[in-house]
């Protein structure tokens, strides 16, 4: 029996979701999973895939529009098949008071892609942040919720949630 060939589809914005695609796939590859990272933009062969990992940076709490508009045009195509959801934003950045609401991100994101989208799982990741990615006025915003600029990438979260997909792709 040939393994699983897994599509692991990004949209990113300044690399740091690519960063986290790319670890995901490592980490199904590991399983013995075969994986392809690819932009979403550029995926013209979803049918070749029996299962999909598909993610997005978060920007005003929705997907980027590579990844909202593979998810709209592909639904037919994931309904049968296993699917796992992330999106890369900046709970992690934020501190004090702010921080209780990055995790509360996580269903307005999901509300945001088609209702009829089946999936397995959803898993919002902080990803990289630097002052250079955001007009005066974000910054300004950024500062005054608190945020600190960095990398806030949970390799350890990333590696787990990746054991977990394996796992059960691994048990159908």
């Amino acid at each position: 029996m040939s393994a699983m060939h897994v599509l692991v589809g990004y949209a990113t914005a300044h690399g740091s979701t690519r960063g986290v695609a790319e670890r995901l796939a490592a980490g199904l590859g590991r399983a013995g999973l075969k994986t392809d990272v690819r932009p979403l933009d550029v995926v013209d062969d979803a049918d070749t895939y029996g299962a999909f990992v598909l993610g997005s940076a978060v920007h005003n709490q929705s997907w980027l529009n590579p990844a909202e508009k593979f998810v709209r045009d592909n639904l037919e195509l994931l309904g049968p098949r296993p699917v796992w959801l992330f999106s890369v934003g900046m709970p992690g950045a934020l501190r004090g008071p702010w921080k209780r609401l990055g995790p509360m991100e996580a269903p307005v994101i999901v509300r945001s892609l088609p209702a009829d989208l089946s999936y397995r799982d959803h898993q919002l990741f902080s990803g990289v942040i630097h002052a250079s990615q955001l007009p005066l006025g974000g910054r300004i915003r950024f500062r005054l919720m608190g945020g600190r600029y960095g990398d806030y990438r949970d390799w350890d979260a990333i590696d787990g949630w990746a054991a977990e997909i394996a796992g059960e792709l691994l048990r159908t």
